[in-house]
C-alpha cells in the first residue's frame, strides 16, 4: 500500500512539473500583451507585423513600442527572429530618421521584441512617416514597410535644438507615464544628429531640472535630482519633485561632461522660463 501510495505521488509530481514547464515555455499571447495595445499591423507576403504600445498609439517625442511577427500561413508568432526598424519622415525636400533604439527580445521563449523610437517632429498634411521593419528568421532575410500616424503631442515633450557646440541634440521625455504629486522617478533621453539618418545616444552629459508652476508665482519645488546617466548608452535618469496637481513647466540646462552648458537657462525673478522645457499636467 505505501509503495502504491509513493507510486502514485510521484506520478502526481511528475505531471505537475511538466505542466510548470509546458506553461513557463509558451507564455500566452494574453499574458504577454497584459498592459499593451495594439495600434498598427501591416503585412508582406509572408508575414504580418502587429505594432503594440501602453497607450495604444504613437506621438510626437519618445515612444516604447512593442511588435510581434505572426506567418500568415500557419497564424503562429515568430519566437526567433533577429529584428531592426527604421523610421523615416518623408519632407518635400529630403528625408530624415530619428533616434531609436536596437529592437530586443522582451523574453527569451516569448513573441514579443521591443524598443523606442523619438519621433522629433508630428506629422502634417504633406510630410509622414513610415516605419520598415527588417528580420532574419532562420538565417533567411524579410522586410515590411508602412506610414504611421505621428500627431503632435498635446504637451511638450522632445526639444531638438543646437548646442553652443554646433552640435544638434534632442532632448526627449520618457518617464513617469503617469506623474503624482510626490517625488517621482523622471527618465529622459540625449541623442545628437550625426547625420540625417543616425542619431547616436550621448553619453556622459548632465541635464538640470527645475521645475516651475507659472500660474502659481513661477513656483518650484524642493528635492529635485538632475538627470544623469546610469550606464553608457542608457538613458538619464533623475528626480522630478511635484508638490502639487497642475500644469508644470520642467525647465532644462543641458550640460556637456566637462559642465558646460550648452543649452538653456538658469530660471531667475528676470528669466522664467528656460528656452528648452518639458510640460505636464495632471
Amino acid at each position: 500500500m505505501k509503495t502504491l501510495l509513493k507510486y502514485t505521488l510521484a506520478l502526481f509530481l511528475l505531471a505537475t512539473t511538466l505542466i510548470s514547464c509546458s506553461s513557463d515555455d509558451n507564455t500566452t499571447s494574453s499574458d504577454e500583451l497584459a498592459n499593451l495595445t495594439q495600434f498598427k499591423e501591416f503585412a508582406n507576403q509572408t508575414h504580418t507585423i502587429e505594432l503594440y504600445s501602453h497607450k495604444g498609439r504613437l506621438e510626437q517625442g519618445y515612444n516604447e513600442i512593442v511588435l510581434r511577427i505572426k506567418d500568415n500561413t500557419t497564424g503562429d508568432y515568430v519566437k526567433n527572429a533577429e529584428v531592426s526598424w527604421m523610421p523615416l519622415m518623408h519632407m518635400s525636400m529630403m528625408n530624415h530618421s530619428c533616434p531609436k533604439s536596437a529592437v530586443e527580445k522582451v523574453t527569451p521563449n516569448g513573441t514579443l521584441y521591443e524598443g523606442y523610437i523619438v519621433f522629433q517632429m508630428a506629422q502634417n498634411a504633406t510630410e509622414y512617416w513610415d516605419l520598415k521593419v527588417d528580420y532574419t528568421i532562420n538565417g533567411t532575410a524579410y522586410s515590411a514597410t508602412s506610414v504611421v500616424d505621428v500627431p503632435a503631442s498635446v504637451e511638450r515633450r522632445v526639444n531638438t535644438f543646437t548646442g553652443t557646440d554646433g552640435t544638434k541634440y534632442i532632448l526627449a521625455y520618457a518617464e513617469p507615464h503617469h506623474p503624482k504629486v510626490a517625488v517621482n522617478d523622471v527618465v529622459f533621453g540625449v541623442w545628437k544628429m550625426q547625420d540625417m539618418m543616425n542619431f547616436p545616444v550621448v553619453d556622459g552629459y548632465t541635464v538640470k531640472i527645475d521645475p516651475r508652476m507659472p500660474s502659481m508665482g513661477n513656483h518650484g519645488s524642493p528635492n529635485n535630482v538632475d538627470a544623469t546617466q546610469k550606464t553608457v548608452g542608457g538613458l538619464y535618469e533623475g528626480k522630478l519633485s511635484l508638490t502639487m496637481t497642475g500644469y508644470w513647466k520642467i525647465n532644462l540646462q543641458l550640460l556637456n561632461a566637462e559642465g558646460t552648458v550648452l543649452k538653456g537657462e538658469t530660471i531667475s525673478d528676470t528669466v522664467l522660463e528656460s528656452s528648452i522645457f518639458f510640460e505636464l499636467e495632471f
